[in-house]
């Protein structure tokens, strides 16, 4: 079944081709044609969509997995992607899914409502979009958001933030958390690495801190010999601190072989806990690590007593000490989105689901 919705963001061309305005890619695409991302495609002069309503599964993950370490601590969320991406990363961790047609993937039908019913159904308070870029299914994430806006379920999207100005006010216009995954910090690495650019990213993530309400988290999965030098994480912890302020948490995540970049051995751990002091010694008050088991690069701790409020080991909540959203020991604020009530301690678990929603 062909789920086709009529595209926003685009304009036609004066040789006959349309021109996508989604994302800094800009594709210019003929009848026929698919742009870069797959599924955005061109039919009879004008631009659909493939990826309205197209899952390929759900699960149900800890929201600390996304990663998300500020926001809702403790509770799950409901996780889905579609298919295809509009970047080219040759390390992709999904490669199986972004690199995919529409039409290559086992996918169902889910449209918003049934979406939400089963967010709801399975007590899951938030939904991710992510596995691939919900960029370039933003009609379809704008009415999701709203739907679930509109009945109490919270919207994040995972994204490596490569949209335009144009399109970034709707697509985020009703989400609530969002993790952007800023690959590396040098215009060289985004081009051959990932075949995009650097400051369109910069500038979604000057603009999520500065013109939305949006809660923010990065990512930035570091690589041996390409992206993780002390330099460049200074450079980049840097720039954090001057354009986004103090209390953005950073996450420096760790590589493994996959895709086209199997020729790179995996992120040593001390490599990511250098990031993580570097990154606080320059003034990046929750810095963290992730894809290895260190459970003090896990921990929330209060910036100003060095008490651990959050301790996590792995995706598991041992300990909590936050009285509503302060240190329980020194009451100073600790930046994010808290629950109104203690969290208990948890074991996190993750539960596929299967590709049909429940009904």
């Amino acid at each position: 079944m062909e789920a086709l919705r009529q595209a926003r963001w685009w304009k036609p061309e004066p040789d006959g081709r349309i021109l996508c305005t989604l994302c800094p890619r800009f594709c210019r695409i003929g009848d026929g044609q698919a742009g870069f991302c797959f599924i955005r495609q061109v039919r009879g002069g004008e631009l659909v969509t493939l990826g309205y309503g197209r899952t390929t599964g759900f699960a149900i993950d800890p929201v600390e997995k996304k990663p998300l370490n500020h926001y809702r601590p403790g509770t799950s969320t409901l996780s889905f992607g579609t298919a295809g991406c509009n970047l080219g990363c040759r390390f992709c961790q999904n490669w199986d899914i972004s690199k995919a047609k529409i039409d290559d993937e086992r996918s169902a039908i889910a449209m918003p409502k049934e979406v939400v019913d089963l967010a709801i159904g399975r007590r899951c308070p938030s939904m991710s979009f992510t596995y691939n870029d919900p960029v370039i299914w933003a009609e379809y994430a704008i009415d999701l958001a709203r739907e679930g806006k509109a009945r109490g379920v919270e919207s994040i999207l995972v994204t490596a933030g490569y949209v335009t100005e144009e399109a970034r006010g709707d697509l985020y216009a009703d989400a609530r958390a969002t993790n952007v995954d800023l690959k590396a910090f040098t215009e060289d690495f985004y081009q051959k690495a990932t075949f995009s650019h650097l400051e369109p990213v910069l500038s979604t993530l000057s603009w999520l801190k500065k013109e939305t309400d949006v809660w923010l988290e990065i990512t930035n999965l570091m690589i041996p010999g390409l992206n993780d030098s002390e330099e460049e994480t200074r450079d980049l912890s840097r720039w954090v601190v001057a354009e986004l302020g103090v209390d953005v948490p950073v996450h420096f995540t760790a590589f493994h072989p996959d895709f086209k970049m199997r020729d790179r051995p995996r992120t040593p751990p001390e490599t990511l806990a250098r990031a993580r002091r570097i990154a606080m010694k320059e003034g990046v008050r929750y810095a963290y690590t992730g894809n290895v088991h260190d459970r003090e690069g896990g921990t929330t701790f209060c910036p100003r007593c060095r008490e651990a409020v959050v301790v996590r080991d792995w995706f598991d909540i041992v300990a909590y000490r936050l009285d509503g959203s302060s240190c329980a020991k020194c009451g100073m604020p600790i930046a994010g989105v808290w629950p109104d009530e203690p969290v208990a301690p948890r074991r996190a678990g993750r539960r596929i689901l299967g590709l049909r929603p429940h009904r």
